[in-house]
């Protein structure tokens, strides 16, 4: 927020300088960003009066014009179209400097001298029209010094400010905030209520409460908005980064600035029925002010009359309604509206007004009457007009409330570090007009306080103690050694796996992504259309709408990121939270997924660039499983998400605990992905859960092998083969190994050959060969019975 600081020392009587008040001001909280002066440097710039004005003799878009300045009458040959008889106006006389440097002298123009130079705003550094000379008050006393006249020895303050303080926005906030800290009394402009002189109203209805509990609105009838606004008023509104534009806007501005309430004006010929703030309804659509169609639904808040919207509440007015030159009725607008109905609503059309940036951070839900007061006496005097009474809609269940806090002595001491004398706590709640009340005494002593209509941010007591401590002085606490116990504590073993399950994933080449917890509804439809995502109730875009229920949404745009790019060979891994619903309650699961895609090994001379495929992410899942000592099963994927072929659910103890493979295509193709995209998603704690390792001494008997080529048929995954076996042989069982698949010429077409190779070899003694047969009889007639299998 920008502002002058004249402006301000009309309101505090500050006398500090403008370096001392910036530090003050930053030191309390409100940041400044930095300090511009009003106008460039000039001199021998006065105010003078036009008195004559004639044609030139020689050229005919000059005029000659006599000049008074105060001092004397001089000759001025001048070019501006809005030169006339007794205008005041900015008058550089001989030997002046302008701010770029130009120095004025006598110079001859088409045979007449000039004497001077009448200037416009552009000249003096000013924003504004070049085509014209500059028009002061008829009021300017002739030779007073420019800067003098129109207080330009002036600087525009920058303050950033944080979310929590809307309630510094304003003139009115930041002179509060100033005589606070600074113990002056602050000295607001009087506002009387303007006295209704038609009976003319415009009815106003609130449907939606919740988002709006109070609006007021006025009829003013028979203004003039053609006539100009006061150079005091445009001065003000350029000073604070707002551009001057008709009487009706530049009134609604200035409220706005002086006490931090947006307030709109309508057009009130092109309003029928009278107004209506309710919700928007699917199809409706309105054309903003900026000249944006846009469409609205059942989650924004709208300004309506008979004949649909006229106004996005809180953020923008539409065209259809708005004010020109030839409006000659208006319809004033002053409201509360909800923080979270205008801030979701500005967010989905990125629309950052002025009015949506207060209402968004919160305003004075006690200020609209004033406001509208205000208003009103500033456009009839400046337009004219006959005002009607205000009407007013109010819900006052739906406003907010004052928010009840108590202080403690004693908390505050342990927070701040050292103690702040109580006449000074209680001098510092009293001004910022907290209404503190006292009980008890000594280290018992409790405040509690009442906050303000236009603090929201003072909620529990450390708001509290924060306020006392920014008032009081940051450097007013002196600085000591904090003397804490340092007990050295033992990480969780839990802690210690998580370290070592991402130092191994960076070790087999995976880069760490930190990736967005709300995602696009379509893509978490996409990449999980069994969940059942949870919506964002106020979601900063449409493709941040819902919770995450996987992992692959977030690596999927982080591959698509990483490809746009030109990377050729992405490995990516996050460990983090996705949300799901179970009944009533919401469930955090923490999930482990990767994606890869690309060539198996950078390039190199040594090895091809053979690409990724389903046995290398299957290898990555079964090393990270092994950190914990576990062994995993795997069983066939039903997931439609991956590729029928070349996928699997990971199984832990006969329990799914994650999957992995290839991207199905068609997920590929919607997803504008290359073909040969693969990932993993694991449940975290089955990753990391311990397993006790049982050891043993290597054997000293000799081992056995033994090869059998088994049919079975084409949908018996080769891991049921493997579990049956291992469970059959138990320990005599030293190695399995699949060695080949094969179907073809001999194997029924709904079959295929697998061949398997076993080693035995028993701990204390040597395997005899009757033995062997006897245990591969009895587990080929296991197989037969549970897979259908037989020997080839």
């Amino acid at each position: 927020m920008k502002y002058s600081e004249q402006w301000l020392k009309e309101w505090v009587p500050i006398t500090i300088s403008t370096r001392d008040l910036c530090d003050q001001l930053t030191n309390a909280g409100l940041e400044v960003d930095g300090t511009e002066g009003v106008a460039g440097e000039f001199s021998e710039v006065v105010v003078a009066e036009i008195t004559t004005v004639e044609p030139h003799p020689n050229a005919s878009r000059l005029s000659v014009c006599q000049v008074d300045d105060g001092a004397g009458t001089a000759t001025v040959v001048c070019g501006a179209p809005n030169v006339s008889p007794g205008l005041k106006s900015a008058f550089a006389r001989v030997g002046a400097v302008l701010p770029d440097g130009t120095a004025i002298g006598r110079s001859e123009l088409r045979g007449v001298v000039s004497e001077g130079m009448l200037l416009s705003t552009v000249e003096l550094g000013l924003d504004g029209d070049a085509d014209g000379i500059l028009e002061l008050d008829a009021e300017l006393e002739r030779g007073t010094d420019l800067r003098v006249a129109l207080g330009l020895d002036d600087v525009v303050i920058d303050i950033d400010l944080t979310p929590n303080r809307g309630d510094a926005l304003s003139i009115r906030g930041l002179a509060r905030e100033v005589g606070v800290l600074n113990r002056l009394p602050v000295s607001a402009p009087r506002i009387d209520a303007v006295r209704a002189e038609t009976e003319t109203v415009f009815g106003v209805e609130i449907v939606n409460a919740a988002g709006c509990p109070r609006y007021l609105g006025r009829v003013i009838e028979g203004v003039d908005i053609s006539r100009p606004t006061p150079w005091w008023m445009r001065e003000r509104l350029r000073r604070s980064g707002l551009r001057p534009i008709d009487a009706a806007v530049d009134v609604t501005n200035y409220v706005l600035l002086e006490l931090g309430q947006p307030m709109h004006a309508f057009d009130l010929d092109q309003l029928s029925g009278g107004i209506v703030v309710r919700n928007g309804r699917t199809g409706e659509s309105m054309t903003l002010l900026d000249g944006r169609d846009v469409d609205v639904d059942e989650t924004v808040l709208l300004i309506t009359d008979s004949s649909g919207p006229v106004a996005m509440a809180g953020v923008m007015g539409g065209d259809r309604s708005g004010v020109g030159t030839s409006t000659c009725n208006v319809f004033l607008e002053c409201a509360y509206f909800s923080p979270q109905t205008t801030a979701a609503t500005s967010r989905r059309f990125d629309i950052n007004s002025d009015a949506a940036y207060r209402y968004a951070r919160g305003v004075d839900y006690q200020l609209q009457a004033r406001a509208m007061e205000r208003a009103t006496r500033l456009l009839v005097d400046i337009a004219g007009g006959r005002p009607g009474p205000v009407v007013e809609a109010v819900s006052e269940k739906d406003l907010p409330t004052a928010n009840r806090v108590s202080l403690r002595k004693s908390r505050l001491d342990l927070l701040v570090g050292e103690e702040i004398p109580v006449e000074d706590v209680e001098r510092i709640l009293d001004s910022l007009e907290l209404a503190p009340s006292c009980v008890g005494a000594g280290d018992e002593r409790v405040w509690t306080t009442t906050s303000p209509s236009h603090r929201f941010d003072i909620a529990r007591e450390e708001d509290l103690v924060e306020e006392v401590l920014r008032i009081h002085g940051y450097d007013a606490i002196g600085s000591r050694v904090p003397v804490v116990p340092l007990p050295l504590g033992r990480a969780r073993v839990s802690e210690l796996l998580d370290a070592r399950l991402k130092d191994l994933l960076v070790d087999l080449g995976y880069a760490e992504a930190i990736t967005y917890s709300f995602i696009d509804p379509h893509v978490a439809d996409l990449l999980d259309p069994a969940g059942d995502p949870v919506a964002v109730v106020n979601p900063v875009s449409s493709e941040h709408a819902v919770m995450r229920t996987s992992l692959l949404s977030g690596l999927v745009t982080a591959l698509r990121n990483n490809l746009s790019r030109q990377a050729t060979r992405v490995r990516l891994f996050e460990t983090g939270q996705c949300f799901r619903k179970e009944a009533d309650d919401l469930a955090q699961l923490t999930l482990c997924g990767g994606i890869l895609f690309g060539p198996r090994e950078r390039e190199g001379w040594a090895h091809d660039r053979d690409r990724v495929d389903f046995f290398d992410v299957k290898g990555d899942v079964e090393r990270l499983f092994a950190l914990g000592g576990l062994g995993v099963g795997y069983t066939k994927a039903t997931d439609p998400v991956l590729h029928p072929g070349q996928s699997a659910v990971v199984l832990v103890d006969g329990e799914p605990a994650g999957r992995f493979g290839r991207l199905h295509p068609e997920v590929e193709t919607v997803l504008e992905l290359p073909s040969g995209v693969f990932v993993f998603e694991l449940e975290e704690d089955a990753v990391l859960a311990r397993r006790r390792r049982r050891h043993g001494s290597v054997s000293r008997q000799p081992s056995v092998r033994r090869d059998l080529a088994l049919v079975v048929d084409r949908e018996v995954p080769a891991a049921s083969i493997e579990s049956i076996v291992r469970s059959r042989l138990g320990e005599i069982l030293a190695e399995f190994t699949f060695f080949d698949v094969y179907a073809g010429k001999g194997i029924d077409s709904n079959e295929k050959s697998v061949a398997i190779g076993l080693t035995f070899q028993h701990g204390s003694r040597t395997l005899t060969d009757t033995e062997i047969a006897q245990h591969l009889d009895d587990t080929l007639l296991d197989l037969k019975s549970r897979l259908g299998v037989r020997l080839r």
